[in-house]
């Protein structure tokens, strides 16, 4: 069975965890975990399946490196399409905390059998990948690169550990094509005065999904040869859905402590944030509702 590959760090030194990750995410209600762990390889990597069906038939040990996989739902599933011919997932993210939680429920919650080989977990920075060069068949990010500085540069460290022949894959959500209705001056005042300000005040990129294709040229020295793009669409309109992604946005980005902390920082009031939380209450109540946001994919080969 394949392994997981060997880090070039030493185990014992961990990188310094990416601001915006520091918060202590055990705290977080369980409804906030769940806006994430609805994301799986067959509603958010459709992109990538073809491609990661094809390395698998040369290669049925083939291994697989989750960047920035939070609690891990798409490493988990990307694992249980892997895992029984003999492949490797290696999920890695910043916060210690959310791979821990990932730990716990890989068997109970994703399905992911407790007495296989199919998965590991290892904290490390996207930035500064612990592995050697041309480790992995496919590397994997989601709705990472847009909430980091040195897109580019990120791009070109997950090609580094890719192998010859493999592919790297981003899928980036772009904040601009943000559409919703109805428009509630709350909604319009988070997306413009909260999102946008915070994304863009850390150095991260509101017009990721348009941009990853500019960021794959510069990571792979300009060659568009190798380089497929797509895009495809989240959207919100059913009562579930709407629940999970308005909690996700009144228990983390409103009602986190030190989110909320730093929000007043950047020049958000309490009055402000109260008016948001009320405006995605209302959003998520109304038979009318829509939210939706187009999404920006590629493939590097290598």
């Amino acid at each position: 069975m394949s392994q997981s590959p060997n880090s070039h760090q030493d185990q014992g030194s961990e990188p310094a965890p990416a601001e915006g990750h520091r918060a202590n995410w055990s705290t977080l209600p369980e409804d906030v975990f769940r806006v994430f762990e609805t994301r799986t390889a067959q509603n958010s990597a459709v992109y990538l399946l073809p491609a990661l069906r094809q390395i698998q038939s040369r290669n049925p040990q083939m291994t697989l490196l989750d960047v920035g996989s939070g609690s891990a739902s798409m490493s988990a599933s990307f694992a249980k399409i892997i895992g029984p011919t003999g492949g490797h997932v290696t999920a890695v993210d910043v916060n210690p905390i959310v791979l821990e939680r990932a730990k716990n429920i890989l068997t109970d919650k994703y399905g992911v059998p407790a007495d296989k080989d199919w998965i590991s977990f290892q904290v490390a920075d996207g930035h500064a990948l612990p592995f050697a060069d041309n480790s992995f068949d496919v590397v994997h990010c989601h709705q990472v690169i847009a909430h980091n500085k040195g897109q580019s540069e990120m791009l070109r460290e997950m090609l580094r550990v890719t192998k010859p022949g493999g592919v790297v894959a981003a899928r980036e959500g772009d904040m601009e094509t943000e559409v919703f209705w109805p428009p509630l001056p709350g909604l319009l005042k988070f997306h413009n005065d909260l999102e946008v300000r915070i994304i863009r005040g850390r150095g991260a990129s509101t017009s990721s999904g348009r941009q990853l294709l500019s960021w794959a040229l510069e990571a792979n020295g300009g060659d568009r040869s190798k380089i497929t793009t797509s895009f495809s669409a989240w959207s919100y309109t059913e009562p579930e859905d709407r629940k999970l992604w308005s909690t996700g946005m009144i228990e983390v980005a409103l009602g986190n402590p030190k989110i909320r902390e730093s929000n007043i920082k950047s020049g958000i009031t309490e009055a402000d944030m109260e008016e948001m939380r009320e405006a995605w209450i209302e959003w998520r109540d109304r038979d009318d509702a829509t939210l939706s946001m187009v999404q920006g994919e590629i493939l590097m080969r290598k």
